[in-house]
């Protein structure tokens, strides 16, 4: 039996970054073609002209809150519920719709696999011909269909069964013998509580995809104990899988139906390899063509190739939010800002607004990576570029390049809250 979903796991890196790159121009010409909200966002692009990384961080960087604004404006003016980003109508091309918090209202296409979860389960150790129970939600949020439909796409059966219930997930797992369960790794574990304090053995259920939820080494240590390999996925309900975990247990590997960029958060500027920035995510998808779309996960590029032999770009997994935006002595800053101020200077290489002190009484330190043989000027200038940009008055630290924490943050808030 294969270890590989199909032969793109192990394509030759360049060969698939050459499809991508094929692929890209016709994706952007169709989102502009069939999207009215991507034709306005991308109004001025030539398609033809985005055949590379570059010209990709050219083009503007949509985040999932402006993508509920776009819905909610459209929705008070009768017009799509999507707002204007699907490039299809209610019926038989689009056979169901399904809300994120906001509400955000996504479309599911008719696709085989729409949401390409099937890759993240194969990886996760189920094979076709198995059951699986799915204990993702199937009403209103797309994770029960999400998961339900890549499972079928791999040849596996499927038992419904969502989420609650705790006594009957048992009884059904008892009985019913799966292979394995999909969801989110904390109702597993309730369900592994419960079939034990009602003495009811499981030990069919060896294996689990996990999504939803973070993940970390201690609950992956106490599933193992009870039998039970759990590996995570990494998807949205706007673009679907994004990155899944292998059998090596070193980050996630990138899904082969995307392309994803890392960005400093609050812009659209990619980061250096390593560097921890915001998940930006362009789907080959037709049917909801999002380009650039802004996740506001916090990730990293890890180097090298994973040792399954998948040749795929590995992320650390999910690292945080991206959104940062803070309330500072009553006025709101955004990580697009701190970027603002720290463009103004070329010598500056990174920049980190600390906000210190207790309520109402904050203290803005804008730390910044610099090799200026002239601190003492830098620093006055970024002081009034603070004062300039923000209306806020701040002091300034300038350290080595290199020193400032690599997790992503561009707005730390360190006030105390007793």
């Amino acid at each position: 039996m294969t270890d590989f979903f199909d032969a793109l796991e192990t394509r030759d890196p360049a060969r698939r970054e050459a499809d991508l790159l094929q692929a890209l121009p016709l994706q952007v010409a169709h989102a502009k073609m069939a999207s009215p909200a991507l034709a306005e966002i991308l109004k001025d692009v030539s398609p033809t002209s985005i055949t590379s990384r570059a010209a990709l961080a050219q083009l503007p960087v949509t985040r999932k809150h402006e993508l509920l604004e776009l819905q909610l404006k459209s929705r008070s003016a009768k017009g799509s519920v999507f707002g204007g980003f699907s490039a299809e109508r209610f019926g038989k091309h689009m056979p169901r719709v399904f809300a994120s918090p906001g509400p955000i209202y996504e479309p599911e296409g008719t696709a085989k696999d729409y949401w390409r979860m099937a890759r993240a389960i194969f990886a996760a150790g189920f094979r076709p011909g198995e059951l699986i129970h799915n204990s993702f939600s199937y009403h209103f949020v797309p994770a029960g269909s999400m998961m339900e439909t890549g499972a079928h796409a791999l040849g596996c059966t499927v038992f419904p069964g969502g989420t609650g219930q705790t006594e009957q997930q048992v009884q059904a797992m008892a009985e019913l013998q799966p292979a394995g369960y999909i969801g989110t790794p904390s109702f597993l574990k309730i369900i592994l509580e419960k079939a034990l304090e009602m003495g009811v053995p499981l030990p069919s259920v060896t294996k689990a995809m996990f999504g939803g939820e973070a993940y970390p080494p201690s609950l992956r240590d106490w599933f193992a104990a009870h039998g039970v390999a759990g590996y995570q996925c990494y998807a949205t309900a706007d673009v679907g899988s994004i990155a899944y975990e292998t059998a090596a247990r070193e980050g996630l590997v990138v899904d082969e139906g995307v392309l994803v960029e890392i960005v400093r958060p609050g812009t659209g500027d990619p980061v250096l390899e390593g560097e921890v920035g915001e998940v930006v995510v362009t789907t080959l998808n037709p049917t909801y063509p999002l380009v650039r779309f802004g996740t506001g996960d916090l990730s990293a590029v890890l180097p090298g190739a994973c040792p399954t032999g998948r040749t795929n770009t590995r992320i650390r997994g999910w690292m945080g939010r991206a959104d940062q935006t803070t309330k500072i002595r009553g006025m709101f800053v955004h990580p697009g800002q701190v970027d603002q101020i720290a463009k103004r200077f070329p010598e500056v290489t990174r920049a980190r607004l600390v906000v210190t002190g207790e309520m109402a009484n904050d203290v803005l330190t804008l730390k910044v990576e610099s090799a200026c043989s002239g601190p003492d000027s830098l620093s006055q200038k970024l002081m009034e570029a603070i004062r300039d940009v923000t209306k806020l008055r701040g002091q300034v630290e300038v350290v080595l390049p290199g020193s400032l924490p690599n997790d992503g943050k561009v707005i730390e808030d360190a006030r105390s809250y007793k």
